[in-house]
């Protein structure tokens, strides 16, 4: 029998997360590496990681970076100026290819999986700028037949992580990989419509409270 998911609040989770990354536990090492082994189950050639400036986008970063050191084509397209540096340079280092924001849409259509770490739980509202461009233009791509899977870092970007609120211009993932407590956003309407499958990765977190909500 499947217990049912338990939705915490963002600060609940960063107030949990506090005390291992005081005491140097490597939670986004640990993240990256359960999100690249389920992007391997869905992958066998070719992903394609959409990167934001945040802790998720280096989630995604550092996840691919695994990927591509074992022969897995991997482009990653950055839709901010700025990138987590050291999973950057991981990425590089293990053969990574870098893009424009421009080639997104072309490169979905030939990937086996397209990687959703734009914004995290550090980040509120709609996505903006070239990040919704980026995704609109993805749009199209998932009306195919043959269609890349798509795989949501921690929640998909532009869905409210503790109320499951979105403006309407989100990139429905077919997996949500989300870390340490199931967000409360992705169980809340409308926000769970985009979540697709969610598996939740144990990251030994303590959550102070009870959940926000029960789905």
């Amino acid at each position: 029998m499947n217990h049912p998911l338990q939705g915490y609040t963002a600060e609940q989770v960063r107030a949990a997360e506090r005390p291992l990354l005081d005491a140097g536990v490597p939670l986004m090492r640990r993240a990256a590496t359960a999100l690249a082994a389920e992007l391997r189950a869905l992958a066998r050639r070719t992903v394609l990681a959409l990167v934001g400036p945040g802790d998720n986008g280096g989630d995604a970063l550092f996840a691919v970076a695994e990927l591509a050191g074992e022969g897995i084509i991997v482009t990653v397209v950055p839709v901010a100026d700025r990138m987590h540096e050291a999973a950057a340079e991981a990425a590089r280092a293990a053969g990574v290819r870098f893009a424009d924001a421009g080639d997104a849409a072309a490169l979905a259509a030939s990937a086996d999986a397209v990687v959703d770490g734009i914004l995290g739980i550090g980040s509120t509202g709609p996505l903006r700028g070239t990040a919704r461009a980026t995704v609109a233009a993805l749009l199209p791509a998932l009306d195919r037949e043959s269609r890349p899977v798509v795989v949501a870092v921690d929640l998909p970007s532009g869905v409210g992580a503790d109320d499951g609120t979105t403006d309407g211009l989100v990139l429905p993932a077919d997996l949500t990989v989300t870390f340490g407590a199931v967000k409360a956003g992705l169980l809340l309407e409308p926000g769970s419509r985009y979540a697709g499958r969610v598996v939740l990765v144990d990251l030994g977190l303590r959550i102070e409270g009870p959940p926000t909500v029960v789905g």
